[in-house]
Parts: structure tokens; sequence; C-alpha cells
């Protein structure tokens, strides 16, 4: 997910995305915690689009 996908959505669209990444994070942490991921990275990139997604209701709301 790039910054420029995040600014054509509105902001229900991204608070609706935002609660679907932490959910998913929720669960990447678990399971890894538990039996390990095949791929430990995809728990950063996910930390890192909720990060962009904040960002951009950040921006929105200081405006």
């Amino acid at each position: 997910m790039k910054g420029s996908e995040l600014k054509d959505l509105s902001e229900k669209d991204l608070l609706e995305r935002l609660n679907e990444l932490k959910e998913a994070l929720g669960q990447m942490k678990f399971q890894h915690s538990v039996t390990g991921l095949e791929s430990p990275i995809q728990i950063k990139g996910s930390r890192r689009d909720v990060a962009r997604v904040l960002t951009e209701l950040n921006s929105r709301k200081a405006k």
C-alpha cells in the first residue's frame, strides 16, 4: 500500500482499512508467537501500513 493510494480514499474508508490492518497485525503477532511465521518481515510491513494510514488521517485532521 502506498501513500498515493491512501490519498484517494475517504476518511471512512481509511478508518475501515485501519481496523482491518490492526486486526491482521494482531493475528500475525499471535501466530508468530505460537508457531512462527514463514516470513516475520510481514509483521514489519503490516506495522508500516498501519502507520501510513494513521499518518494520512492525522494530516487530514491538521488541515
